[in-house]
C-alpha cells in the first residue's frame, strides 16, 4: 500500500538512494533539503508522487511552513524519516564553541523542529511511523568525534524516549545507526573507515527492514558488534584504545 512520507535530507547520500528506492516502490514523498534543484530533479522523473518540500531545517519557520504545506497537500503523514544532519571534526588543541553549536542545530534542533511539525500529521495517519537516523558514534566516544557524537548521542536518547511516550498513541519509532557509509560526508575523512558500505546498500538495508518497525537498524553488522563489545571495555582500557586511535588519525 502506498505511504505518505516526508524523508529529509532527501537530495544526497543515504537520503537521496532511499528516495529513489521508495519511489520505485510506489510510495508518495515529501521531499526536504536545502539544494531544491536535486528535489526538483526528483520532482521531474516522479511527477504524481513527489512533493517539493525544501528548506532551512534549522529554522523553525521554515519547518512550520513544510508542515503547513504538507497538511494542505495532504492532510497526513504515514511514515517520517528524519535523515537530514551534517559532521564536523572538533579540534581539542583549538576547541571551537559554535562547531559544537551548529553540529548540535543541524543533528538534534532540527530533528527536534520537524518531530514538532510532524507529530500532528503522523496521528492522522496510517500505521504511523517515526524513523531517525542516528549513528553508531553512539556507541562508543572516539577522537575528534565529540561535537558530532555528542549531537546523535542526544538524537538516540530523544527518540528512545519519545518511543516510551509515543507508544500509547500507536506512533512507533525506528533509530537508524549505521556505520561508515560512501556519502559526500565520509568523503571528506582523512582516516580509515572500516567495512564501509556504498550508499545504495545502506539505503536498500533500510528500505527493506522498515515495514517491520524495529526498535533499531544497525549495520553493518559485524562492525557494531565490534563496537558493542568495546563499549563494555572499562574506562581505562575505553580510553587507551582511543588515544592509539587519535595519534593514528594524525599519521600522515
Amino acid at each position: 500500500m502506498s505511504k505518505r512520507i516526508w524523508l529529509t535530507g532527501a537530495s544526497s547520500g543515504i537520503g537521496a538512494a532511499l528516495a529513489e528506492i521508495l519511489l520505485q516502490q510506489g510510495h508518495r514523498l515529501a521531499v526536504s533539503a536545502r539544494n531544491a534543484g536535486a528535489l526538483q530533479t526528483l520532482a521531474t522523473r516522479y511527477p504524481q508522487q513527489v512533493l517539493l518540500a525544501p528548506g532551512d531545517l534549522s529554522d523553525t519557520e521554515q519547518v512550520r511552513a513544510i508542515g503547513q504545506r504538507i497538511t494542505t497537500h495532504w492532510g497526513a503523514l504515514d511514515l517520517v524519516i528524519l535523515n537530514a544532519g551534517t559532521c564536523e571534526y572538533l579540534e581539542a588543541e583549538a576547541f571551537e564553541a559554535d562547531l559544537v553549536e551548529r553540529v548540535m542545530r543541524a543533528n538534534l534542533l532540527s530533528a527536534s523542529y520537524c518531530v514538532e511539525a510532524a507529530l500532528p500529521l503522523l496521528r492522522q495517519g496510517q500505521n504511523p511511523h517515526l524513523v531517525a537516523v542516528s549513528s553508531s558514534v553512539t556507541y562508543l566516544p572516539l577522537p575528534r568525534a565529540g561535537a558530532y557524537g555528542a549531537s546523535k548521542a542526544a538524537l538516540r536518547y530523544l527518540f528512545e524516549s519519545l518511543r516510551i511516550d509515543l507508544a500509547a498513541s500507536g506512533v512507533d519509532v525506528t533509530l537508524v545507526s549505521p556505520g561508515f557509509v560512501d556519502t559526500p560526508l565520509t568523503q571528506k575523512n582523512d582516516f580509515p573507515m572500516p567495512m564501509r558500505w556504498p550508499v545504495d546498500r545502506a539505503a536498500r538495508h533500510i528500505a527493506e527492514r522498515l515495514d517491520k518497525r524495529p526498535l533499531e537498524i544497525a549495520f553493518p553488522r559485524l562492525f557494531i558488534a565490534g563496537l558493542v563489545l568495546l563499549s563494555h571495555l572499562p574506562a581505562r582500557l575505553q580510553l587507551a584504545l582511543g588515544k592509539r586511535l587519535a595519534r593514528t588519525e594524525h599519521q600522515p
